[in-house]
């Protein structure tokens, strides 16, 4: 009986030495935020209202014999609406210096375009675009369903990204590809670069496709562009994002500005704009909002004012609305 216990326990003492080699690292990173806000208009008065979100996020990488390096990333969400309730983005990444990095996104993922479309002004839109409306409505009820949105390359699940590696000081060049879907018609691609090879300025160009809809819903082509600079204390930025799509009344222009001011290591103030010019329609939506934060270790408090004007592309009074957020966030 005893030898038997030491050949068990020799087997495995050489099989946790051999796993050792292999092992990698693994942390965990989060964040929490509590936030309370309010829309206002003729169509939608929802008073004060308070919500809470938060999320963990474990990365683990290991370095392969070939100086190859994989990691792995996923989310833990209590406010994701996956069917598991909780487990959201997900990803893998195999990489090296002289390769570049393939990234395959199980969920999450973002295009070569995506990655970077965000609006100089940082998406107000998207604080509009889905919004419940009160008193008799019901909670399905959305403020319209022709809210405006900006419509982009398609994202979402198994997407693949490859990066390539630098080739030029400060000039990052990727691109992505989306398998066709059950609804979809073709598979999209899309290519993406950033220059930050000058103090301060970083300048950004995407071009890529969007096939996701089943027959012509969308079948688009994009092209995105963005530019900011940082001169002292002052970050100036500019996007410009064109949704060019075989269905006339999906075609869209949006174009934004932003101005940031740095008070000191601690606050900033910004101001910004989006235009959203969609298809034939004769109208545009309109955002703008001011935002001031103060930073403190890990603590960042946000007071946002927006307001938007035409979200739906008609000058209907009940089409402007306003809003106000105030956000404490905790990084850890």
């Amino acid at each position: 009986m005893n030898n038997f216990k030491k050949i068990g326990m020799t087997a495995l003492a050489a099989s946790l030495v051999s796993t050792s080699a292999f092992a990698g690292e693994l942390t965990a990173s989060g964040s929490a935020s509590i936030t309370m806000e309010n829309y206002s208009g003729e169509r939608i008065n929802t008073g004060k209202a308070f919500s809470m979100a938060d999320s963990i996020t474990m990365t683990g990488s290991t370095e392969l014999d070939n100086g190859m390096t994989v990691s792995m990333s996923f989310e833990l969400d209590a406010a994701s609406a996956d069917v598991s309730g909780s487990f959201d983005d997900h990803s893998v990444s195999i990489s090296s210096d002289s390769l570049g990095t393939f990234t395959f996104a199980g969920d999450g993922g973002s295009t070569a375009v995506s990655a970077i479309d965000a609006t100089a002004a940082g998406d107000i839109f998207d604080n509009f675009d889905k919004q419940t409306l009160n008193a008799a409505a019901t909670p399905e009820t959305t403020l319209a369903a022709g809210n405006a949105a900006v419509l982009s390359t398609a994202g979402g699940d198994n997407i693949m990204m490859y990066t390539l590696p630098a080739v030029v000081d400060g000039l990052s060049v990727s691109a992505s590809y989306t398998p066709q879907g059950a609804s979809s018609d073709d598979s999209s691609s899309a290519f993406g670069a950033t220059y930050t090879g000058v103090e301060g300025l970083s300048v950004s160009y995407g071009v890529g496709t969007n096939d996701a809809g089943a027959g012509s819903t969308y079948d688009a082509d994009v092209t995105t562009m963005k530019a900011t600079y940082a001169y002292g204390p002052i970050t100036v930025g500019y996007s410009s994002h064109e949704f060019d799509s075989t269905t006339a009344t999906r075609d869209q222009d949006t174009t934004s500005y932003s101005v940031a001011y740095t008070v000191s290591d601690a606050i900033s103030i910004s101001y910004g704009e989006e235009t959203i010019d969609s298809g034939e329609t004769a109208v545009d939506a309109e955002y703008s909002q001011v935002s001031i934060a103060y930073t403190s270790g890990g603590m960042t408090i946000t007071a946002k004012s927006q307001e938007a004007e035409n979200i739906s592309y008609t000058t209907g009074s009940t089409e402007d609305q306003d809003y106000w957020g105030l956000t404490v966030a905790f990084a850890f």
